[in-house]
C-alpha cells in the first residue's frame, strides 16, 4: 500500500462547492447580506457568472465600490450567520462517500482545505462521516474573505511527506487554481459550485462537471 501519498497522487479536496453541495445555500446567505446593502437577490447564474476572490471584490462588482471596512464586516457577519442556518440542509455531492473510500482503498492519501473557519469544519466534516477519509483537515484561520494560496502553503508544510508536485487540487473555484499553482501542484475544477464552467475555464486548467470525473482525472495527470 502506497505510504500516505509519498509515491502515488495526492488529491487535495476543497470543502464548499466540491464536497459539499451548499451552494443553494450560499446563494441564500449571500443575498442576505446583500439586502442589508439595499441590493436586490441575484440568481445562481448570476452569481457564478460574478463571483470572484478576494470577496470584497465580488461585492465591489455588484455595488460598483469596494465596500468599506464597516460595511464589509456586517455583510460578512450575516452572510456567516444565514449560512450556519442553512447549511444544515446540505448534503454531500452525490457520490463522495465512494470516492472518497475508493480513493483511500487504492492506497492513495488525500486532504481538505477550506477557507471555511477550521473550528466550523472540523466538527462539520466529522458530523458528515467522511473525516476518516482524510490524512489532514484543515479550514481557514484569521481573516475572512481572502484567498486559499497561503493557506495552501501551510497546509503541504504539515503534510508528512506529500509532495505538492505530487497532488492535485480538486475545487469548484479559480482560486483553488491559484492556490494550487502557488504550490506547485496541478488542479481539476469542478462546475458544481461557485463559479460558471466558462469562468472556471479562464483558469487554464482542466474543468469537469463531476467529481468522478475529477477524480479519473487526477489520477492520471501525476505519473506513480
Amino acid at each position: 500500500m502506497t505510504h500516505r501519498g509519498k509515491h502515488g497522487t495526492h488529491l487535495v479536496w476543497d470543502w464548499n462547492g466540491t464536497l459539499l453541495d451548499d451552494i443553494v445555500a450560499v446563494v441564500g446567505a449571500t443575498n442576505a447580506a446583500f439586502a442589508e446593502a439595499g441590493l436586490p437577490p441575484m440568481t445562481l447564474e448570476r452569481y457564478r457568472e460574478m463571483y470572484c476572490v478576494p470577496i470584497p471584490r465580488f461585492y465591489e462588482r455588484l455595488l460598483g465600490r469596494l465596500p468599506t471596512d464597516a460595511e464589509w464586516q456586517r455583510m460578512d457577519g450575516i452572510f456567516h450567520r444565514h449560512y450556519a442556518e442553512q447549511r444544515v440542509s446540505c448534503a454531500l455531492t452525490p457520490g463522495v462517500e465512494e470516492l472518497l473510500a475508493r480513493w483511500k482503498r487504492a492506497g492513495r492519501s488525500q486532504s481538505l482545505l477550506s477557507m471555511y473557519g477550521h473550528e466550523h469544519l472540523v466538527p462539520v466534516v466529522r458530523d458528515y462521516g467522511i473525516e476518516p477519509h482524510f490524512v489532514r483537515v484543515d479550514g481557514r484561520t484569521g481573516p475572512s474573505g481572502g484567498s486559499k494560496a497561503l493557506h495552501m502553503e501551510r497546509h503541504f508544510e504539515v503534510l508528512d511527506g506529500i509532495d505538492p508536485e505530487r497532488s492535485v487540487v480538486i475545487g469548484d473555484a479559480v482560486d483553488d487554481a491559484v492556490a494550487a499553482a502557488h504550490v506547485g501542484a496541478r488542479a481539476v475544477l469542478y462546475t458544481g459550485g461557485s463559479h460558471s464552467r466558462s469562468s472556471l475555464e479562464e483558469a487554464g486548467v482542466p474543468v469537469v462537471d463531476t467529481l468522478s470525473e475529477a477524480v479519473a482525472l487526477a489520477g492520471s495527470m501525476v505519473d506513480d
